[in-house]
């Protein structure tokens, strides 16, 4: 979950080496660093404790003439926050720094080996071994030779790793890795870039190389050959045609364009996401998903459906399910990928396996990909990210379009992954025959409504302001819902405890009976997702419970409900919406909701405690 860049080229390495750093983290903030080669034969690293600031501050009275160097932004795993532990690490002698992301399982029988034969470890990190590794390589087998070092190195790592290495004897080359965990490469006139993912090359090219796992990369610069990146097999062989792709969003995509945070400037993203998500989508022959090789007599075949994610995106899950069992009539299991890879599935060659992943590169959802792929199911990936693992190994793939996320906390991408949901639902409801052309045209028009009333909410946002006080001096609270009111219940929470750090916990509001209203007393805060659908006056019966408990009633409700408004505290209004819809409307203000929490309690709303946007280990 750390993010890494590297650079060599003409330029000076540490503003790039920083500037990337910042944009990448959200992937980690417990500490950052950067380790600089200079031309005349040594690295200076500097690191530190806290975020990528405080590592800026304290590289302003940097000179060191260097024009390559690797720099990391750390999401704390083997080994506690700290200076010591903050990447790069080092080897005894200090000619050669590495950053890895990822998870080094065999390091302890390593480290004793490596210890055994004299070398030294500083840090309680998994990380450091890689360097220790390298320099016993470079001093035996591998005989001065990094690449064949790193090859070396590599063949005895257990786990997953992204890694890049410089060494002091090679002023103007890095050397990355990839295995499990993501890395990204590109040139330019000016030089050889790596990163943990395409924001950090926002502003410096759209022209992006993949690397694939198990293979190695050597970027190097100089004035005669300008900048070069050759990869390599993980047994040397160079690899002639990498896989390449086009970053479609402009620089400003990753900046927050006069918003006070990222999530603020991601949730009025939203109406414009979902829109550029629609276009083109409906044909005279119905949905148009170009992205699904998937033929009509391979649909009607399908005996289940597996849906897979993690977080935010298993809520989108939960959704599909619905919406796919009602219009398709094909049976869904929606399961956590961190259990999923441990229990037994019935998979048959009928069965496809959807997972949902923002980033392309959730390592348990890929876990789980690979799983179903093995027992002979085919994989449909839902996901944000051009390029990514996801969509790499996935026999289709549909992109939600959302652009760039960089607040930890999603919110566009969950929107436009729930309208992903409804586009593949009405497809295979066509597709099955369940569904009629004229049915699948008015359901696809409605959805057309969304982004406008998404932008009606958006006006809104003083209610959800207006709501706040309920929570400040709370130390939990409970979300409740029916039928699709309960997914965006469970989003509510997630959301409130992400950012905000406030306990809130989410029921079927039909289930509060049976345990959890035993928390309710005066003053406790209940948010209540109520639209008018046609569980309404089953949930109204339960905000009537909580409020003869003295709990204070936040009430998601549709405009003009009066019944809700006479038995509620506080009043979050949607416009009305198709039931089906409601939960892609009506989530929009519980994201506003969480930030103004958050905001009131002095919470940072991007980047909130212990957590990373991309989970990229297990």
């Amino acid at each position: 979950m750390c993010g890494i860049v590297g650079y060599t080229g003409k330029n000076q390495a540490l503003p790039f080496l920083l500037n990337g750093l910042a944009t990448l983290e959200y992937r980690g903030y417990d500490s950052a660093g950067v380790a600089l080669v200079s031309g005349a034969g040594s690295i200076e690293q500097i690191k530190c404790l806290g975020r990528v600031a405080a590592l800026k501050k304290l590289c302003e009275e940097i000179t060191v003439d260097a024009t390559c160097g690797i720099a990391h932004t750390r999401w704390a795993t083997h080994g506690e926050p700290s200076n010591f532990n903050a990447h790069p690490h080092s080897d005894c002698s200090g000619q050669l720094s590495v950053v890895h992301n990822g998870i080094i399982e065999n390091y302890q029988e390593l480290k004793q080996e490596l210890e055994k034969a004299g070398h030294s470890f500083k840090s309680s990190t998994d990380t450091e071994v890689i360097a220790h590794l390298l320099e016993e390589n470079l001093q035996h087998e591998a005989h001065g030779d990094m690449l064949v070092a790193l090859q070396l190195a590599i063949s005895r790592l257990t786990g997953s790793w992204a890694l890049g290495v410089v060494e002091a004897r090679e002023p103007h080359t890095l050397y990355v890795a990839r295995s499990g965990s993501p890395l990204v490469l590109a040139t330019t006139e000016d030089g050889a870039y790596a990163a943990s993912d395409i924001t950090a090359f926002a502003g410096i090219t759209n022209h992006v190389v993949n690397m694939e796992d198990g293979q190695i990369a050597r970027l190097s610069y100089s004035k005669d050959s300008g900048a070069t990146c050759k990869i390599f097999e993980s047994d040397g062989t160079s690899v002639s045609n990498p896989d390449t792709f086009d970053i479609d969003w402009d620089a400003s995509a990753a900046t927050m364009g006069g918003y006070p945070d990222f999530m603020a400037k991601e949730i009025a993203e939203q109406p414009e996401a979902v829109r550029r998500l629609l276009k083109n989508r409906l044909t005279p022959d119905g949905i148009r998903l170009d992205e699904l090789d998937i033929s009509t007599d391979e649909i009607a075949a399908i005996d289940r459906i597996y849906i897979v994610a993690c977080g935010t995106s298993y809520h989108v899950g939960l959704y599909a399910r619905t919406i796919i069992e009602s219009w398709a009539r094909i049976p869904v299991i929606v399961a956590q990928a961190s259990e999923f890879n441990y229990e037994e599935v019935l998979v048959t060659q009928h069965t496809l396996c959807i997972i949902i992943t923002q980033s392309g590169e959730t390592a348990d959802t890929l876990a789980s990909a690979r799983k179903m792929h093995a027992a002979g199911a085919k994989v449909l990936a839902i996901t944000n990210v051009v390029g990514s693992s996801a969509a790499r190994e996935a026999d289709a793939v549909v992109y939600v379009q959302a652009g760039p996320e960089v607040s930890v906390a999603s919110t566009k991408a969950y929107t436009a992954q729930m309208v992903a949901a409804v586009l593949l639902a009405l497809f295979l409801a066509e597709k099955t025959g369940n569904m009629r052309l004229k049915e699948v045209c008015t359901k696809f028009q409605e959805l057309e409504r969304v982004p406008q009333l998404i932008e009606e909410v958006l006006t809104r946002g003083w209610q959800d302001e207006a709501a706040t006080p309920a929570f400040i001096e709370a130390n939990s609270s409970l979300f409740l819902g029916r039928g699709f009111g309960a997914t965006t219940a469970a989003e509510g929470a997630l959301k409130l405890k992400e950012i905000s750090y406030l306990h809130a916990e989410s029921y079927p509001a039909g289930e509060m009976k049976h345990g959890p209203i035993a928390l309710i007393d005066q003053g406790f805060p209940v948010v209540v997702v109520c639209p008018d659908d046609h569980v309404r006056y089953k949930t109204i019966s339960n905000i009537e419970e909580v409020k003869a408990r003295g709990a204070v009633v936040i009430a998601l409700a549709t405009d003009g409900d009066q019944k809700v408004a006479q038995i509620s505290d506080y009043l979050l209004l949607v416009p009305a919406a198709p039931e089906y819809f409601s939960p892609i409307v009506g989530v929009v203000h519980l994201q506003m909701l969480a930030r103004f929490v958050a905001l009131a309690r002095g919470c940072d709303i991007d980047k909130p405690r212990n957590l990373a946007k991309s989970v990229t280990v297990e």
